[in-house]
């Protein structure tokens, strides 16, 4: 669990390497497309071949879940798979060497995506994506982000668009102090404060806090879009809209938390931790206050609390009404992973068919209560019960993906497409108590609750892309020498003139230049 999930603002700063000309097929290329699930011309075998990272374990080139896939489809499907750590620099030099496979996948919309993607290297989905049914779902604020110049180059994997990673506080910490769930920032500090000082898990020493909290001021504890540190909801006084690290919010926010780390209410020297033992700092029974979301959490984690902690209650904390009125936290980018066709394939339709159709049937939805053998596409998706997978207390048990027992281990998207957030279900599959306690409040919050639309997300800067990471950790090393007390609140102008000399004020240019070619009229929110 991280929670800077948009993780590709940051990615692909290896030097990139120029496209060759080799790309050929140009960005204008079309290709008449056979409709979805219609017979091709040609019943040969096709070979197609594919680029894709994996952060742990690969799946063995000769598994039985890509047997499954051939057969399937009747295809010799040829995947590479690359480390993540070392997949940007091997993705450059793949496509400058002109021998591009037919499927790329990478993480998100960064530079080289867009740089490719004018240089012809892609193949337009335009006239594609609406006839498949799991393609059709992504919602057209979404397709922006991967559109260049009227043209649709990547198919979007799904990512809930709500449940993001947002504060969680110890209820029962609460409970024994006679405190309620904060509703704004002085409540926040008050209850951070009495975690710190008045003993909340009873054990008569001094040995609880407030926030946990790592470098990079990470999580920051933004109680809505109003102070979230990665939305552009604010104006600067030239009327632009701005990233939220750098507005008159942030300031106050971390004023806030410079007082509180004053209080000894933020983890001690957070700067020299990472996310893993910042994560030990909450689950081991230290912090009381931390962030958590419906899907993807670590039930070893959670256990881990209840052992050292029995009887611990946890609940989320609803946003607070910020000054202008608003209150909800912010959606996601609705999408995590890309994935990209060969523009040669332009030249073969057919094949062309057959990667659009085995994309769509790896999205396909189930319904939690139909994840079983009686579904045959889910059974066979999973490399069938008793081989791929079996039932263990009506939950979903899953081979490890290095031993590629499954269809899923291998298909170019493997995640489901849900109608809706809520379908997903996420709080019934845990089988820790307290994680399905805390995973189903957290669905019903964000359920309750509204939630910006980022904007910055469906707009792309050459320069925030270049430039970001090494702008950003300016800004984290500044506003955490300030949450120290190492430099003073008054210099927040000073910090915020020197990133935008840096390349901030020609980020922000570009950002409101692309919001303009959008259409974007002010913040939206649902």
């Amino acid at each position: 669990m991280n929670y800077r999930g948009k993780t590709w603002t940051a990615v692909a700063l290896v030097g990139a390497i120029t496209l060759t000309s080799a790309c050929s097929g140009g960005s204008d290329a079309k290709t008449d497309q056979p409709k979805a699930g219609a017979a091709t011309d040609s019943q040969k075998k096709q070979t197609i071949t594919m680029i894709d990272f994996r952060y742990g374990a690969f799946p063995p080139t000769g598994g039985k879940g890509l047997e499954m896939v051939n057969e399937k489809f009747n295809v010799d499907f040829k995947p590479q798979y690359v480390v993540r750590s070392d997949y940007d620099q091997k993705l450059s030099a793949v496509v400058a060497s002109g021998e591009i496979p037919d499927i790329i996948v990478m993480e998100g919309p960064d530079s080289n995506f867009y740089k490719w993607a004018k240089q012809g290297a892609f193949l337009p989905l335009n006239d594609l994506l609406d006839k498949y049914p799991t393609m059709k779902q992504i919602p057209d604020n979404t397709r922006k982000a991967v559109t260049v110049n009227g043209k649709i180059y990547a198919v979007q994997k799904y990512l809930t668009e709500n449940y993001q990673l947002t504060p969680i506080i110890r209820k029962d910490w609460l409970d024994k102090l006679g405190l309620e769930v904060p509703k704004n920032y002085d409540e926040l500090k008050k209850v951070a404060i009495a975690f710190t000082q008045n003993d909340p898990d009873g054990n008569g020493k001094n040995d609880t806090y407030g926030l946990a909290m790592s470098a990079n001021i990470n999580p920051s504890f933004g109680m809505g879009a109003y102070w979230d540190f990665e939305a552009w909801y604010h104006k600067n006084a030239d009327g632009q809209v701005i990233p939220g690290i750098i507005s008159e919010a942030r300031k106050q926010h971390i004023g806030w938390l410079a007082d509180l780390y004053k209080e000894g209410a933020i983890t001690k020297d957070f700067a020299l931790l990472n996310w893993a033992q910042t994560n030990k700092e909450f689950y081991s029974g230290k912090a009381g206050i931390f962030i958590g979301t419906p899907r993807g959490m670590n039930p070893t984690s959670m256990q881990g609390l209840i052992d050292v902690n029995p009887n611990a209650k946890i609940v989320p904390i609803p946003p607070f009404q910020a000054p202008d009125g608003s209150q909800g936290f912010v959606s996601s980018p609705g999408f995590y992973g890309i994935v990209m066709l060969n523009a040669k394939l332009a030249k073969d339709p057919d094949k062309v068919s057959k990667i659009m159709e085995m994309l769509d049937y790896g999205r396909k939805f189930v319904p939690l209560e139909q994840r079983n053998a009686s579904h045959a596409d889910f059974d066979w998706l999973n490399g069938k019960e008793g081989q791929g997978y079996k039932i263990e207390n009506g939950s979903v048990r899953r081979e490890v993906e290095e031993k590629g027992l499954a269809p899923i281990n291998y298909l170019p998207d493997k995640t489901m497409w849900a109608p809706n957030d809520a379908a997903n279900g996420y709080s019934k599959e845990y089988t820790v108590p307290l994680l399905r306690d805390v995973a189903a409040s957290l669905e019903k919050m964000h359920g309750e609750t509204k939630h910006l639309i980022n904007p910055i997300n469906a707009v792309f800067s050459e320069t925030r892309a270049v430039k970001d990471t090494e702008l950003s950790k300016f800004l984290y090393t500044e506003q955490t020498k300030m949450i120290f007390g190492e430099k003073p609140l008054s210099d927040w102008d000073k910090m915020v003139k020197e990133w935008s000399d840096k390349g901030g004020a020609q980020i922000i240019k570009e950002v409101n230049e692309g919001l303009k070619a959008n259409g974007y009229s002010g913040p939206q929110w649902k």
